[in-house]
């Protein structure tokens, strides 16, 4: 017999059910928020994996189209690839569980869940968050759990508590914070310029929240947890350490990782690691973990530079940003490039305009985002670091961080009335040692305005560091921290904005959690250097959006046609207007309101395409004079094709002021004739002429 728990959470009912399904995962939650059912299991191996330094945690979110009564495209008719919004949600799991682990367990770790119903008011993502946190704890799993995770809205100045999807799309604030019982452990944000104090505020009822569901997760932990397995531990040996402090002592350490050149680093560790091979050439089992016991005395190293003797690896201050430097256009014939430099971290972003038929499509189970204008994507190819491998796409990290960089200038971005554009901006990465992602924000926002690209704002990026000792009290917040600073430190706290608030935020973190002091310094710091940023090296670069596109972008103009008249447009099966984007060379989009928007390179087939769309949807009226090619000759008369799928018809006796016996004495197939509307006939036709066109319209 299963057992089942509920609780209310934020006005809808949450229910557990454990022992219900999956009972051969070491752990399993059949969660049910509202109508939304997601199930989540965690499995582990029997024994660590062999030759790894790192904990092999991988989370999993399953979006089953059959969840909103969806049947996936394609031939196969299945789900493929996990999505981005999938992967984005995965990583969300990831970041607060994976501090929570062992530091020295190697067994394979895997936390799946499955979504399998959406409600619209129940956003899976909250499900899925707890469901993976009480999976975990009541298997035999090692974790120090629980964790909890709530998201935040804010509308009209008012917190929601897990917005529905139909509030998302309104709300300043798409915050989710996820906390142990007493901290603060994951926070990842997008907002509408939200100032500091009301971010720290967010973030802090969130956390509120999350202690009433890790009192709800302890009750069932209590009841159904299993004793946690043991586990062969991958530690290294003290007396390892201590071997290699008599050959290395701490000053040689020091002096080898005290250096603001990345690669004169890894050098003296790579002079350091050869030395110690071949002092313990005969113990096996000592050069088996020598690599991490490298790691962990440059670690400690590090650490206690900063903390204990107020020293950063490079030599700066605790609230010094390495060297900056920006500039624009110099990528020929895009439409917009700009480079940003940090230090050894180097971005350039390409932006590239399109019509709005360019929009990405998405097929996720979000019902109210089908598709999005702005997409943002960064690279990370394995020279930035000086490494060797080939390209396989982009990974979840790469993802990631693309994401976040687009959340943070969405908020700024012109509305399609106002630039009625498809827009992609590229991050390449050039050099890497810290920060790439806010690197890239502060290179987007100059591309996109050197592409003239209306922002309302420019958004800069900078990300904060810190090293714990073994109290709360005991700590230091870094600004702009570089590669190794993130590597042994214990939190990389990411913050983009404008002069006026923040647009997005993303905090990865070590240690198990981050308390209100630590929270506010890091937001404060990140506050400071932003301005510094926007005011001393980007705005002196490019202050504001450039007037107009520049010349190989292309040109879009919208003009408004009645509704009714779209038809007329579109032609018997798209045949008008394909002819139009044939003959003109644009590319056309019409909405269901009747905004066209004709998109083109070159300004004479656009105008070009604009008369024929005119043309198309205006009513006949005497008086009236247009341009137009003959098409058909009878013996009556002479056909003339104003537009594609328009023409009118010219009586013989209309043709010359001469009177004519046959048309083809005048007018050939092919032939360009300006003629007159002259009003209906007696028929209720209307009527057009050669010869009664005014001679100044000639």
């Amino acid at each position: 017999m299963y057992k089942s728990y509920s609780m209310e959470l934020a006005g809808r009912t949450l229910t557990v059910d454990i022992d219900r399904v999956a009972k051969q995962a070491n752990g399993a939650a059949f969660m049910h928020y509202g109508d939304t059912v997601v199930l989540s299991t965690a499995t582990a191996s029997d024994k660590p994996r062999e030759g790894i330094d790192f904990f092999p945690l991988s989370v999993e979110y399953e979006e089953k189209q059959y969840a909103v009564g969806k049947i996936p495209g394609g031939f196969n008719k299945r789900e493929g690839k996990a999505s981005e919004h999938a992967i984005l949600t995965s990583r969300v799991i990831d970041r607060p569980m994976r501090p929570l682990f062992p530091k020295d367990y190697r067994n394979d770790v895997t936390i799946s869940n499955m979504v399998m119903s959406v409600d619209p008011e129940c956003n899976p993502e909250i499900p899925a968050m707890l469901g993976s946190s009480i999976a975990t704890c009541i298997s035999d799993i090692p974790f120090d759990g629980p964790c909890a995770a709530t998201q935040v809205g804010l509308i009209d100045g008012e917190f929601i508590i897990n917005p529905s999807l139909g509030q998302k799309e309104v709300s300043d604030l798409q915050l989710t914070v996820a906390s142990t019982r007493e901290k603060v452990i994951m926070i990842e944000a997008g907002a509408n310029e939200v100032p500091e104090e009301k971010m720290i505020e967010a973030i802090f009822k969130a956390h509120e929240v999350n202690q009433e569901i890790i009192q709800f997760i302890d009750k069932i932990v209590a009841e159904c947890g299993k004793e946690k397995h043991t586990y062969e531990s991958c530690a290294v040996p003290e007396e390892l350490f201590a071997a290699i402090k008599e050959i290395v002592p701490p000053q040689e350490m020091e002096a080898a990782v005290f250096t603001d050149e990345k690669q004169v680093r890894e050098e003296n560790i790579r002079q350091i690691t050869e030395k110690l091979e071949e002092a313990f050439a005969e113990k096996e089992e000592w050069l088996d973990v020598l690599g991490e016991a490298v790691y962990q005395y440059q670690k400690k190293t590090v650490r206690k530079m900063i903390l204990q003797d107020k020293k950063r690896p490079d030599g700066r201050g605790i609230k010094e940003i390495r060297p900056l430097a920006a500039e624009i256009d110099l990528i020929p014939r895009v439409h917009g490039s700009a480079m940003f430099t940090r230090g050894q971290t180097q971005i350039c972003t390409v932006t590239t305009l399109a019509p709005l038929s360019d929009a990405q499509r998405l097929d996720g189970l979000d019902e109210y985002e089908t598709s999005k204008r702005y997409m943002h994507h960064y690279n990370f190819p394995s020279y930035s670091v000086g490494e060797t491998k080939p390209s396989r796409g982009p990974g979840r990290r790469e993802i990631g961080h693309g994401a976040l960089a687009e959340r943070a200038l969405v908020p700024v971005l012109p509305s399609e009335a106002e630039f009625p554009y498809a827009i992609r901006t590229v991050s390449e990465t050039f050099e890497s040692n810290g920060s790439t992602s806010q690197a890239s924000i502060c290179a987007s926002s100059m591309s996109l305005m050197a592409a003239g690209v209306p922002i309302k704002k420019p958004v800069a990026g900078i990300s904060t560091g810190l090293v714990t000792g073994e109290t709360d009290d005991d700590y230091i917040v870094l600004t702009d921290i570089q590669g190794l600073e993130d590597f042994f430190g214990d939190m990389d706290f990411k913050v983009a904005g404008t002069h006026d608030g923040i647009t997005a935020i993303q905090m990865d973190i070590k240690i198990h959690g981050l308390t209100r002091p630590i929270i506010e310094e890091a937001i404060a710091r990140t506050k400071e250097a932003r301005e510094y940023i926007l005011t001393e090296v980007m705005e002196p670069v490019i202050a504001k959006p450039r007037e107009s596109v520049g010349p190989y972008a292309p040109k879009i103009v919208q003009i408004m046609i009645d509704p009714a008249k779209i038809g007329d447009v579109v032609g018997q099966r798209g045949k008008t207007i394909n002819a139009i984007i044939e003959e003109t060379g644009v590319k056309i989009d019409i909405t269901d309101d009747g905004a066209v928007s004709i998109c083109g390179v070159e300004k004479a087939g656009m105008d070009k395409a604009i008369q024929y769309i005119q043309t198309i949807v205006t009513d006949f009226e005497a008086g009236q004079i247009f341009t137009g090619k003959v098409v058909n000759i009878k013996e009556f008369g002479a056909f003339v094709e104003f537009a594609p799928g328009k023409e009118g018809m010219v009586h013989i006796s209309k043709i010359a002021k001469e009177r004519i016996k046959r048309v083809e004495d005048v007018l050939t197939l092919g032939d360009i004739v300006k003629v007159v509307c002259l009003g209906k006939d007696k028929m209720g036709r209307f009527s057009f002429s050669i010869k009664d066109v005014p001679e100044d319209q000639k």
